[in-house]
């Protein structure tokens, strides 16, 4: 099989493949919060009661951070590419090829993630008293599911198949050499 350039960038289907391997990571850690989560019950559950503002940075503290770091982490210092990429045989670099830093890296990762914390945050304002209205609420679960298909539909109308977060972040997913 012939090995792809360093131009090359990779289809957005191989980044699912991608994704889906690293979520066996995702779900053995949700297995460990989880477990977590049953001995800890008294201590948790009011967080997840008293305001969708505690429950929000309650989920975000156990579930979104630590995943967030697992992504910017493996992709911005030594290997630039999560196991799953590893697996695939991609990495994550740069506009020019080049690795990507730590800090660009964590910048990817927050736009990566961003439609996963807005859902919880529409979410726990549907599900627990709100201050806001549900215009409000109904406009950003809108605005959530627009930005998720932008997300998905994005690599399929430029050439270097790139995504919206990765326009912005100065990034692109190719090939490991």
């Amino acid at each position: 099989m012939d090995r792809p350039e360093r131009n090359e960038y990779v289809p957005f289907s191989m980044r699912i493949k991608a994704f889906l391997w690293d979520y066996v990571f995702i779900l053995a850690y949700l297995l460990v919060v989880f477990g977590f989560s049953f001995f800890a019950q008294p201590l948790l559950l009011p967080l997840f009661r008293e305001s969708p503002f505690s429950a929000e940075m309650t989920g975000f503290f156990l579930i979104t951070l630590p995943v967030s770091l697992y992504f910017a982490i493996n992709e911005g210092v030594y290997l630039h590419a999560t196991w799953g990429k590893r697996k695939m045989g991609i990495l994550v670099r740069d506009k020019r090829g080049l690795p990507v830093g730590l800090g660009r890296s964590l910048f990817r990762t927050a736009l990566k993630f961003a439609p996963w914390e807005l859902a919880h945050f529409t979410i726990w304002h549907m599900i627990l008293p709100s201050t806001y209205s549900e215009e409000f609420i109904s406009f950003l679960l809108i605005t959530d599911y627009g930005l998720i298909s932008i997300y998905l539909i994005s690599p399929f109308y430029n050439k270097k198949k790139r995504t919206l977060y990765d326009c912005l972040a100065g990034t692109a997913v190719g090939y490991k050499e």
